[in-house]
């Protein structure tokens, strides 16, 4: 049994869209369990920019089956424009390479409005995608879902029992413009149709697929620090990014996984508010951010910037039981004469080697820093470990170190192929 959990081990951003690329080529099933389209991969192949929200990285190979599974909030606008941006490329995708679970649960348009008047006051940081709304529905058991999408009486129904709770809450609550329920009603039918060859049972299918013997990776959003329950709320999103909601959010039973790959950037970002310990506000961080590429695949924000975060990488080890790492962006940190990388927190005269719960902790911590020589040499067209500078080895082995953890994999720039793999997962 091969099967891998990809996840982010940060506040998201870490790369992951590359990894599962790269890792679907020896996969057979690639699943997305949570999020929605809150979240963006960016994969360069060739000269190609592909940029998917939704649908999973594995989409890229012909000969992949992807499943957009029971934990993820689906957009059916944004997904349909996916797929035709995709078909554009010259991408396939058809029932034989793309499923989407019929218990999934559907953004409507009133969640996305409620989202972006809550964020005018609340300014948590949400991309206003509608993610957030959608989930309270799901918990509130009055969500919408891709069974009812397909099936004109059930969206009927359903839209029917709650338009006129949303429409009250819109108006006299949030003082917002309402809508109109047939034009909703008439759109969100017509997406179903072009939808429903799509919609299937994704737990039987992904049993079966295991019970054949077929290769499984799950594809997460976000990261571990974002997470709904370990994150750091508020400032979090609205479903649990650790390992465990591969499996809940999938349907599978947690002894089918063997690996759980934690994709960790070799410096630390963050978009929208919330602490960040490692942030840096000066020409360093602005150097991070332009190398880098620092800005959001779905909204184009900026990403906040700092030195790697042992504190929070450690965090997420421990939540998602972290098999081994990808580092990913290692290139950007050439040219760096030092390196710094905080290993624990610091309150007064206590060190902190944990994540506080309490965020008002966060604004009086001191960073305690250990500092290793940077390297010049450009990485980017390195293959093999030993193509790497030693200082470069060096960082990727102090991680290693402090962490416990292995690193499997190392990219060294945002092509597919810019990438050394140290352990075959599969």
């Amino acid at each position: 049994m091969a099967n891998v959990v990809v996840v982010g081990t940060q506040w998201g951003d870490e790369g992951k869209g590359k990894v599962v690329d790269l890792l679907t080529e020896k996969s057979d099933l690639i699943i997305r369990f949570q999020g929605g389209n809150n979240a963006g991969h960016t994969l360069v192949v060739g000269e190609k920019k592909v940029i998917l929200h939704l649908i999973p990285s594995g989409i890229l190979h012909a000969d992949k089956r992807c499943v957009i599974g029971s934990g993820v909030v689906i957009d059916p606008e944004i997904l349909l424009n996916e797929i035709a941006a995709l078909r554009e490329k010259g991408y396939t995708v058809t029932t034989d390479t793309l499923a989407i679970s019929d218990r999934a649960h559907v953004i409507m348009p009133y969640h996305k409005m409620i989202d972006h008047a809550r964020e005018a006051t609340q300014q948590i940081g949400t991309t206003g995608r509608g993610i957030g709304p959608a989930y309270e529905d799901k918990a509130r058991r009055c969500g919408i879902r891709m069974i009812d999408l397909v099936h004109e009486n059930l969206l009927e129904k359903k839209l029917n029992s709650f338009f006129d709770e949303k429409q009250e809450y819109l108006t006299k609550i949030l003082k917002v413009k309402g809508m109109d329920k047939e034009e909703i009603f008439s759109k969100y039918k017509a997406m179903g149709e072009m939808l429903k060859p799509f919609v299937t049972d994704a737990p039987l299918l992904i049993d079966k697929a295991v019970r054949n013997g077929k290769k499984l990776l799950f594809e997460g959003a976000q990261g571990a620090n974002l997470d709904m329950d370990f994150g750091t709320y508020p400032y979090v999103t609205s479903s649990n990014t650790v390992a465990g909601q591969a499996c809940v959010g999938s349907g599978i039973g947690p002894t089918k996984i063997s690996t759980v790959l934690g994709i960790c950037k070799a410096y630390t970002t963050r978009v929208g508010g919330g602490p960040f310990p490692t942030e840096l506000g000066d020409e360093v961080g602005e150097r991070l951010r332009a190398f880098g590429g620092e800005y959001g695949a779905t909204t184009g924000r900026p990403r906040r910037c700092g030195w790697l975060d042992l504190v929070a990488l450690q965090h997420s080890i421990r939540l998602s039981d972290i098999t081994y790492l990808a580092v990913t962006k290692l290139d950007v940190l050439t040219g760096f004469e030092t390196i710094k990388v905080a290993t624990a927190y610091k309150s007064g005269n206590t060190i902190i080697e944990n994540m506080p719960a309490d965020l008002e902790m966060y604004p009086d911590l001191q960073l305690v820093y250990d500092e290793l020589p940077g390297w010049e040499e450009n990485i980017s067209s390195a293959r093999s470990y030993d193509d790497l500078p030693k200082n470069c080895r060096n960082y990727i082995s102090y991680m290693e170190e402090k962490t416990g953890v292995k690193a499997a994999i190392i990219s060294v720039g945002p092509k597919r192929e810019e990438t050394i793999q140290l352990i075959d997962l599969f």
